[in-house]
């Protein structure tokens, strides 16, 4: 497990191949028990991270895994051979989803693929580090709302009708959502808000047996970390939690299975916190 990391820096949305050292997607580690089997899943951000993970996690449980993401090739290809090797079929879509038309071609080629959509993991995020208000440029501010939360609606909007009773929206929040970090705040802001709105589809969705949770992480090993903080904050990244450590994407994967799977079928608007020790309220 990590302990520390050295300092380091990359552009941003960042490669996982360019991490020291790399984090741990459950490659090695993860058992499936077939609690997926037979799935059709959309994972947001699936490339690298928290989405590699899950996606890994959800193949070897038996899933069939579309895998969106934005630019970075090299990193959703591994994603999907993990995925292939697991048996399972990977599809992958990039481009950007602060586009609501890109949004709803993600929807509309699992459905072509799969016939239906049963579990939805919108995961994709972005932030970076400000020191102060009027260092935030207006176009960053909503290019963070677009892409961490609008595309939530959106994804929700169009795949909630090619989903079956007994179906599952899991969104990925933060530790941030309630402690927020004042250096990521246009980030902390839409992390609250998908909270509050998962909290709200649960209710909305629940006549038609969709159930909806969201996951709310600390400080993870990702990509995201060194491409958006300086490497002053990557070095101490995660040593301030009572575990003294970031956690590892493959620590984060097991609670999007739970949350995915019939066993969590009386489980609707939770925010699972994920955080090495600190309480999300």
């Amino acid at each position: 497990m990590i302990v520390s990391q050295p300092a380091q820096q990359q552009e941003p949305p960042g490669v996982e191949s360019r991490m020291e050292p790399r984090p741990d997607h459950g490659e090695e580690s993860y058992r499936g028990s077939g609690r997926l089997s037979g799935k059709a899943v959309v994972i947001t951000g699936a490339d690298s991270g928290i989405g590699k993970a899950v996606a890994i996690a959800f193949a070897r449980e038996g899933a069939d895994v579309l895998i969106s993401y934005l630019d970075e090739h090299d990193d959703a290809q591994d994603t999907a051979h993990w995925v292939k090797q697991a048996g399972r079929r990977a599809v992958l879509v990039p481009g950007d989803l602060a586009d609501p038309a890109h949004c709803r071609a993600v929807v509309e080629r699992a459905v072509g693929e799969f016939g239906r959509i049963d579990v939805l993991v919108s995961n994709a995020a972005v932030q970076m580090t400000r020191t102060s208000l009027e260092e935030i440029p207006d176009e960053e501010w909503d290019r963070t709302l677009a892409v961490n939360l609008s595309a939530l609606f959106h994804l929700c909007k169009a795949a909630v009708p090619h989903m079956p009773s007994g179906s599952s929206i899991i969104a990925s929040s933060s530790v941030n959502s309630d402690m927020p970090r004042p250096t990521l705040l246009p980030y902390a802001a839409t992390k609250a808000a998908i909270a509050n709105m998962t909290a709200s589809l649960a209710q909305m969705l629940a006549e038609r047996g969709i159930r909806a949770n969201s996951v709310a992480p600390g400080p993870i090993w990702t990509p995201l970390i060194p491409s958006t903080m300086p490497p002053e904050h990557v070095e101490e990244f995660g040593a301030n939690t009572p575990l003294g450590r970031p956690g590892q994407p493959a620590e984060v994967a097991p609670v999007y299975v739970l949350l995915a799977g019939d066993e969590a079928s009386y489980v609707s608007g939770a925010r699972v916190a994920v955080t090495g020790g600190k309480p999300v309220l």
